[in-house]
């Protein structure tokens, strides 16, 4: 009797959506200041061009890997102060979770864990080169995946016409 439940437990188990953080990584991190040390005389009056982008892949079994790229070029005036990229990535076991769960999880929820990780390692390499901090706001990432989302619905909609 004790076997018989808990291979019914283990099957519900199995068929219930699991989410869990495996790693968190740095996968890349680059950091350009192709004016200094002159820039550091002019008055500083930055302006800020933030670039962000996300992919996925499935890796071995339930395991999938998501790296945020969040690119930065701040220009005071005209000339480009720094540059500075962060790939933070990270590894998730999600399981059981349908084809627009998984979309979603992968596409909003899990760049949203990595964004805190992602505007620290910026702001951390920004510092060392000796500019102000950057203090990025927050993402919402479920809005910049349901405008994806549309986009592609609309360019589907247009190829079929």
């Amino acid at each position: 009797m004790t076997e018989q439940a808990n291979s019914g437990a283990a099957a519900a188990e199995s068929q219930n959506p699991q989410f869990s953080l495996q790693r968190i990584y740095v996968k890349d991190l680059s950091f350009e200041a192709p004016k200094s040390p002159e820039i550091f005389r002019q008055e500083w009056t930055p302006s800020v061009g933030l670039d962000l982008n996300t992919r996925q892949k499935t890796l071995e079994g339930d395991f999938h890997e998501v790296v945020l790229t969040l690119s930065v070029t701040v220009k005071n005036g005209e000339e480009v102060a720094f540059i500075a990229e962060v790939q933070q990535a990270g590894i998730f076991l999600i399981k059981g979770l349908d084809a627009a769960s998984m979309s979603h999880t992968l596409g909003a929820f899990c760049p949203n864990i990595l964004f805190p990780y992602a505007r620290e390692a910026l702001d951390s390499l920004v510092t060392r080169g000796s500019f102000p901090a950057l203090m990025l706001s927050p993402v919402n990432f479920d809005a910049l995946y349901a405008q994806e989302l549309q986009r592609m619905q609309q360019a589907g909609e247009a190829a079929a016409h």
